[in-house]
């Protein structure tokens, strides 16, 4: 069965391929076109690095020695939970 490009030269690939390669919506995709006019389609695998938390950079820096009612009120005047 054939498909057909849009007029943006895009095609949808089928959820059989999609599902045999492994592949999640917004998953990078190469391509590599051999020599006899075959093209081979395989996901783009990233290195497993550990992301670094990106909260991180943020421990620690709520310490004002205020009560949270303190920070409250200060930020939104006396009587703001009436």
């Amino acid at each position: 069965m054939g498909y057909a490009l849009t007029t943006k030269s895009q095609v949808t690939v089928p959820k059989a391929v999609r599902q045999a390669l492994g592949v999640l919506p917004g998953q990078e995709i190469d391509y590599e076109v051999k020599a006899n006019g075959q093209v081979l389609m395989f996901p783009v695998k990233k290195p497993n690095v550990p992301q670094e938390n990106p909260f991180l950079k943020w421990i620690g820096t709520g310490t004002s020695g205020m009560t949270t009612e303190e920070i409250l009120n200060e930020t939104r005047g006396e009587g703001w939970n009436r």
